[in-house]
């Protein structure tokens, strides 16, 4: 099933150098995925950057930064390449959710079987009348 998909960035972590001043090294986001029915699964991720791979020659001040620009970063890691791309196990995650929520199970005892002939009246005697 297809789902439309809802990204935010829950919390940013930052630290200044002799060379760079602000710049992300961790955030914290939440993807929630809905489904045609509009139930709606989550998950929650932090995705950390390492501050030795920044391009100071092409670096946005932190003040300048926007949150489509911070979520591209953590959505190039998330679906990246193979050895850093968990979008799967997201996935397999929110659509564990959803089917909780849309496959409801229901435990049924022995005396409420569609065969059974008893019923629990017939184990549990009925409290006196005092």
């Amino acid at each position: 099933m297809a789902y439309t998909y809802a990204w935010e960035i829950r919390n940013l972590r930052k630290v200044s150098t002799n060379d760079i001043n602000d710049a992300i090294i961790g955030t914290q986001w939440r993807v929630v995925a809905t489904n045609a029915d509009g139930v709606t699964g989550q998950f929650d991720g932090a995705t950390p950057f390492d501050l030795h791979t920044i391009d100071t020659g092409s670096f946005t001040p932190f003040e300048e930064l926007t949150e489509e620009q911070v979520l591209g970063w953590i959505k190039d890691v998330v679906s990246g390449s193979a050895s850093t791309s968990y979008w799967t196990h997201i996935n397999q995650q929110i659509t564990k959710q959803i089917s909780e929520k849309t496959n409801i199970v229901t435990e049924v005892g022995t005396y409420d079987l569609p065969w059974s002939t008893g019923s629990l009246s017939d184990i549990i005697p009925p409290a006196p009348v005092v």
